[in-house]
């Protein structure tokens, strides 16, 4: 990958969560070239068509919606291609009804020529499945990584910033685990301006269970108000494709092929994790209270039961 600018694709543009991304992606100020594609053909091309007319307000983009051949030379495919989950529907029962869908799309960039080093993110649920299928297709583990919990880590610190009335962008608080039912908030460290949480008032710990559950809960309320998330979710790839592009090595709680970190191997979980150009630098491994570690290993046991069941 060369360069500070980069091409993207974004594959299920005309989705919500598709289009959110392309918008974020046209606003990063790190991509310059944008391949849309989607089954609803025309509707990538009315997305790519409004992206191209606000290009004078914010920078020179090149883009273009078709099909697969629009990924042709991408540094960085987006998949938030996917079925909508329902209100009753956890992340992980997704599964049945995803996991053909992802495989298809993979099969199909395989006939693709992506640019040297190119790396794959993946949005679509249940995303930590999702992520190791896609290690599993020959997609090299360093260059695989899934949305995980980002997406609960910034719901956590904007629920937190708004009970204790200060900017969220001070909240340093980290969701791990799964993205879905057994996610674990890793309190221990949670701070604002490196005040620990436990000097802020305000934040007992019947307050502390709220605001988690509400996080926990976030995904099906959304769906419930609006069918489903897309702004926030957009603006974490748009993070994680800045951190790619600029080289940035960033420590982002994404989902990645995990090979020992806190004695977990063989699945794809969020931990935090060094993002650069060559995609997965580093797993880091703070220290995490006895409760967390515990957490984090019943996550990862959530997840081999459930690739256990994979056909």
């Amino acid at each position: 990958m060369g360069g500070h600018w980069v091409k993207a694709t974004v594959i299920g543009a005309a989705g919500k969560v598709g289009a959110a991304t392309a918008f974020a992606l046209q606003m990063s100020g790190v991509v310059r070239k944008l391949g849309l594609i989607d089954v609803m053909e025309d509707a990538a091309l009315g997305e790519a068509l409004d992206l191209l007319h606000g290009s004078p307000l914010c920078g020179p983009l090149d883009v273009r919606a078709g099909g697969y051949e629009v990924a042709a030379g991408s540094d960085i495919v987006v998949v938030t291609a996917g079925l909508r989950r329902r209100p009753e529907e956890t992340r992980l029962q997704l599964i049945g009804r995803n996991v053909a869908l992802f495989r298809d799309i993979l099969a199909r960039l395989t006939g693709v020529t992506l640019a040297d080093g190119a790396i794959l993110v993946v949005v679509a649920n249940p995303v930590d499945i999702l992520t190791h299928i896609a290690v599993d297709s020959g997609w090299a583990a360093e260059r695989t990584i899934g949305t995980g919990t980002f997406l609960d880590t910034v719901r956590f610190r904007a629920l937190l910033a708004q009970r204790l009335g200060c900017d969220a962008r001070a909240v340093a608080a980290l969701i791990l685990g799964e993205h879905g039912e057994s996610m674990v908030p890793i309190w221990s460290s949670a701070c604002v301006d490196g005040v620990r949480l436990d000097a802020c008032p305000g934040l007992d710990e019947a307050s502390r269970r709220e605001i988690f559950e509400q996080v926990r809960a976030a995904g099906a309320e959304m769906i419930r108000l609006k069918q489903g998330a897309a702004f926030a979710i957009g603006l974490c790839v748009r993070d994680i494709v800045r951190a790619i592009a600029s080289d940035a090595r960033r420590a982002l709680p994404v989902s990645t092929r995990q090979r020992g970190a806190y004695d977990i191997a063989g699945v794809c979980l969020s931990l935090p994790t060094l993002v650069g150009k060559q995609g997965v630098c580093q797993v880091l491994e703070p220290d995490l209270a006895p409760d967390e570690l515990e957490g984090l290993r019943a996550s990862a046991a959530v997840l081999r039961d459930t690739l256990a069941n994979i056909g």
